[in-house]
């Protein structure tokens, strides 16, 4: 007798792209959170070089049993040269790029040009590496998030000493950084958490012997330890491995020219986290930039484009 019982409709879940958008948004409040901290950690005395430690030394020490479960001889799969050119994208030198260009440059300088090359970077590096050319949306998208991120530097934007082109450059290296990052991820398919892991083994073991070797610990040493526990578990746990294995699942589900523009986001995540953080309320041409920033990141990764079932 044939069976007359109902078929159960299918219910399509969550496409790839629009949970690598998810995944890319949670990388984006970790970042944010980071930079809020590391602000307020810079009231402390704290430099550049104590946040690298902070953030690879941590992540290395987290993802070490990890890997020593997972090939560590070859670094998870990962193999060594390709787990030390990732880091070299990726790991200290980007960060003191990133940081250190602030002792030439305005701080509204730094919050446009970084992530308006990384941004930039990573578009034209897919439509040349990966042969994912940008739609017409996306590129408009882009130029609002870069007009947003423009509002929301200010005046700033236009100031600066006679030494500002050399901060200017150390950002726009550091945005390039990351872009050649997020495409060699995705070029060479390496999985977020072995990816993660390797990278964070060859930055630990280049910036922890070069801290003790050049940088006085009695900074550190004298933190509160409740401001201690803070860095390290935001710095090192959560931007040095769960951001990272989040931006790199990101470029996996989603590809990697829409990957490429969360790292815009960031600036505006920060000014909402450090209300709570730091106390710093955005001014209303910073609120403006901040909705100019989310309108295109609604057109680059055309988040309501939903796939037809097939």
């Amino acid at each position: 007798m044939p069976d007359t019982s109902p078929i159960e409709p299918i219910r399509p879940g969550l496409s790839d792209a629009t949970k690598g958008v998810l995944f890319g948004l949670a990388a984006v409040l970790i970042w944010g959170s980071s930079m809020a901290y590391a602000r307020a950690g810079m009231t402390q005395g704290l430099t550049g070089m104590d946040f690298a430690l902070f953030r690879y030394g941590t992540a290395g020490v987290v993802v070490l049993p990890w890997l020593l479960l997972h090939q560590p001889a070859t670094l998870a799969g990962v193999g060594w040269p390709r787990a030390t050119a990732l880091a070299l994208l990726a790991g200290p030198l980007f960060i003191l790029l990133g940081a250190g260009g602030y002792a030439f440059a305005p701080l509204a300088h730094g919050a446009v040009i970084q992530p308006a090359f990384a941004m930039m970077g990573t578009t034209l590096l897919a439509a040349w590496v990966l042969k994912d050319r940008p739609p017409r949306q996306r590129l408009i998208g882009i130029s609002v998030m870069v007009l947003g991120l423009a509002v929301i530097a200010g005046p700033g934007l236009f100031q600066g000493g006679s030494q500002a082109p050399i901060g200017d450059a150390m950002f726009a290296v550091a945005g390039l950084m990351w872009a050649g990052f997020t495409v060699t991820t995705n070029r060479w398919r390496v999985k977020a958490l072995p990816a993660t892991a390797a990278l964070s083994a060859v930055a630990a073991l280049a910036i922890i012997p070069i801290f003790l070797l050049t940088q006085d610990v009695s900074r550190i040493a004298a933190m509160p330890w409740s401001g201690l526990a803070t860095q390290v578990l935001v710095q090192g746990v959560l931007t040095g491995v769960v951001a990272v294995i989040f931006f790199t699942r990101a470029a996996e589900l989603a590809g990697a020219a829409r990957a490429g523009i969360f790292p815009a986001l960031v600036p505006a995540a920060t000014i909402l986290i450090g209300i709570p953080v730091t106390g710093e309320w955005p001014t209303v041409s910073q609120l403006v930039g901040l909705g100019l920033v989310s309108l295109g990141l609604v057109a680059a990764v055309a988040v309501f484009r939903r796939r037809r079932p097939t």
